[in-house]
């Protein structure tokens, strides 16, 4: 995912980035409103988050131009820093229309569940959004149960084998410990979740008709062979 952070403050872009980047999220940074702009209209980010203490800047306006783009392009959650730490941060982002909040000064692992959250929440527009809920019965991350340490980081690098482009991964474990579960993770969170998940057992398949099964073959080619 593409997540543009609108900030001049360098300690919230480099916890961002830090923390984010396990997710295996792009990150484009900018600390000024005009070239912020510039970037959404270009680049049309996944998830915007938007420090409301933008210094020579009118964020307020800025927020409403970026959700006025986020119509006219594609519908995207907008993540606010409040300004104002003596103003409830949920009622000053609730005020403005945006999808959720981090407080200063945040922890990085939080940051990036809330931004996996709203990403998550995304309106139905959303095209990798739209992917999730076409696929939520077949197979996705929503299946892996569990919040543990060693869980958030298979999820983690399930996004990333995901988003790689990779078109052979290997998958190791005993039996019984979930490699279908996270090969069909794998599939449905890839831009390839469109197209059917095949699963094959190799080990039952006749050496003769290996080939054929996995490869398919002409009509006539042998008996039986009709299609």
């Amino acid at each position: 995912m593409n997540i543009l952070v609108i900030s001049g403050d360098r300690f919230v872009v480099s916890s961002l980035r830090e923390s984010l980047s396990r997710d295996c999220h792009t990150v484009t940074e900018t600390g000024d409103g005009k070239s912020a702009l510039a970037l959404v209209e270009s680049g049309s980010p996944d998830l915007v988050v938007l420090d409301l203490r933008l210094p020579d800047t009118d964020v307020l306006n800025l927020f409403r131009t970026v959700q006025g783009l986020a119509q006219g392009i594609a519908p995207f959650p907008v993540v606010v820093i409040p300004a104002h730490a003596t103003v409830d941060p949920a009622i000053e982002a609730m005020k403005l229309g945006a999808t959720d909040y981090l407080a200063s000064p945040f922890n990085p692992e939080d940051a990036a569940g809330i931004i996996r959250r709203a990403l998550e929440a995304a309106p139905q527009g959303h095209a990798s959004h739209a992917r999730r809920v076409e696929h939520h019965d077949l197979g996705g991350l929503q299946d892996l149960i569990g919040n543990s340490k060693p869980m958030r980081g298979l999820a983690a690098l399930v996004r990333c084998v995901s988003q790689s482009g990779a078109s052979t991964v290997l998958l190791r474990g005993d039996s019984g410990t979930g490699k279908d579960l996270i090969a069909k993770a794998i599939h449905f969170e890839s831009s390839r979740s469109h197209k059917p998940f095949m699963n094959i057992t190799c080990t039952a398949l006749q050496d003769t008709l290996l080939e054929s099964e996995l490869f398919g073959h002409e009509r006539g080619s042998f008996t039986d062979a009709k299609t």
